[in-house]
């Protein structure tokens, strides 16, 4: 296998360096906003880009478009349009001046980038490309300018991998094959990583992940990574993060559609965020100490697949009916909070998942779906969206959702129809947090993948909510 944390196409580069530039380097000058034209040209859309000559010395100008529209997004916007700018017109170097702008805004810009430079072309017959180098130059914030730099380069690179990940189908990654890669990932980081196979999960009474693996030729695993934190998070209660990886979603018995069958490579996000997640705290030496928890499936259909109406017991000892199979998420999801709750004593639980078509609806592709049963927690992952603008919307939790789901014959049903759909998820996954645990449960299923481009976002998958996390970790150092 090669090595498979490294991204397959990297188009831009960013290195800190010193001010002045040299003579004929290409400088990028953001662009002020306002009527008042720079170099003759006055201030365009977001991201637009313009390549003048001045004195001989080449510049391209980035436009934050109109002045009272801007917030610090509009960098990381601008960011993503410069970066198409370049893919599509190799550059080998150029200059980019931060004592122009603050370190909050440098950093948003940085991060649109090397977003928006990602590429997934593994598998196209394309000639290389060298990539282009950015100097982030400064003289006066030269030091903002190397820790900006250095961070930027570490956290996007882990959500990148997410994103390469993310993209390869299903004959690449599977259950078995994503336990490997993360065993892999887990060495370089010098980290523990424990592998649950579908026996080991079986004997300890996880019903439900091992279930909806069983009608696949790659069976379930558990994926654990363990992060003792740093400084004076060593020995503290770690936070526990939940991922759901179903590696492809056919919905099993309860078939999908020829659309909605399309891109189910995606329903692996919420588990590659946690893997993610876990890379970037390592990399970034972030105090609090961390459990990243990969609940990986396969929902495929066979003689051994689970159906419509079987009972299944789950790792916690309650009984789920199963309305339907394509409600699979939630099931495996149940088996790893159950784990991780009984093995780690966590401060708090985090779970991602693309879950819910429910979400899409309600929230469309701008905000994911917040349902969590602590309002402190609430706050500080709402705050930390907005800071990344990987924001969320809260969803409520009343109990009365509950009697959607009282199982008939058994203690609870896995779906409850097509009212309330993410809520009903989240409800759902609320039986299996345990009394004093502090939850939230987030439904990335808008907003893991898109289908066309962003600015900062080519079409598939975004890494969304990894940004956000490691903002929520570091609120709390």
């Amino acid at each position: 296998m090669p090595t498979t944390y490294t991204l397959h196409k990297n188009q831009v580069l960013l290195q800190p360096a010193s001010l002045p530039v040299p003579d004929g380097e290409l400088v990028i000058r953001i662009q002020p906003a306002g009527d008042q034209p720079l170099n003759g040209i006055p201030s365009g859309t977001v991201g637009e880009v313009n390549l003048v000559i001045e004195a001989g010395k080449p510049q391209l100008l980035v436009s934050l478009g109109k002045p009272e529209k801007i917030i610090l997004d509009t960098y990381r916007q601008a960011g993503g349009k410069l970066a198409d700018w370049l893919v599509k017109h190799p550059t080998r170097q150029a200059s980019l001046d931060a004592d122009q702008i603050s370190a909050a805004e440098l950093t948003a810009f940085c991060e649109g980038v090397l977003l928006n430079a990602f590429r997934f072309e593994r598998y196209k017959q394309n000639d290389a490309v060298d990539p282009c180098t950015i100097l982030v130059r400064a003289a006066d914030h030269l030091e903002d300018a190397i820790r900006v730099v250095i961070h930027t380069n570490l956290l996007v690179e882990a959500v990148n991998l997410e994103r390469d990940w993310a993209h390869e189908p299903a004959n690449q990654i599977n259950p078995v094959s994503l336990a490997e890669r993360a065993v892999e990932l887990a060495e370089t980081l010098g980290i523990n990583c424990t592998i649950l196979d579908d026996l080991q999960l079986t004997a300890m009474g996880a019903g439900a992940i091992t279930a909806v693996g069983k009608g696949s030729q790659t069976p379930a695993r558990m994926i654990i990574l363990e992060y003792p934190g740093k400084g004076k998070g060593l020995g503290q209660p770690p936070v526990a993060l939940v991922g759901k990886a179903i590696t492809f979603d056919t919905g099993g018995y309860s078939l999908k559609d020829t659309v909605n069958i399309q891109t189910m490579k995606y329903d692996k996000c919420g588990g590659l965020n946690v893997l993610a997640i876990v890379k970037a705290a390592v990399d970034l030496e972030l105090e609090t100490p961390l459990i990243g928890l990969v609940c990986a499936a396969e929902n495929m259909i066979s003689g051994g697949a689970y159906r419509p109406d079987d009972i299944l017991t789950s790792l916690s000892g309650k009984t789920i009916e199963i309305i339907t199979t394509d409600a699979e998420g939630r099931l495996i999801l149940a088996d790893g909070l159950t784990y991780v709750q009984r093995n780690f004593k966590p401060r708090a639980v985090i779970d991602m998942a693309t879950l819910t078509g429910g979400v899409v609806t309600a929230l469309g592709r701008v905000r994911a779906g917040l349902m969590t049963n602590d309002d402190e927690l609430a706050a500080q992952l709402t705050a930390a969206g907005e800071a990344t603008h990987e924001r969320l919307w809260r969803l409520p939790l009343d109990e009365d959702y509950f009697a959607q789901i009282k199982g008939d014959d058994a203690d609870i049903k896995n779906s409850g129809g097509k009212e309330a759909t993410p809520v009903i998820g989240g409800m759902f996954l609320k039986q299996f947090i345990e009394e004093g645990t502090k939850w939230a449960h987030l439904d990335v299923a808008g907003v893991a993948d898109v289908p066309k481009d962003l600015p900062y976002s080519q079409k598939g998958a975004t890494g969304f909510g990894i940004r956000l996390i490691v903002k929520y970790l570091e609120g709390l150092e």
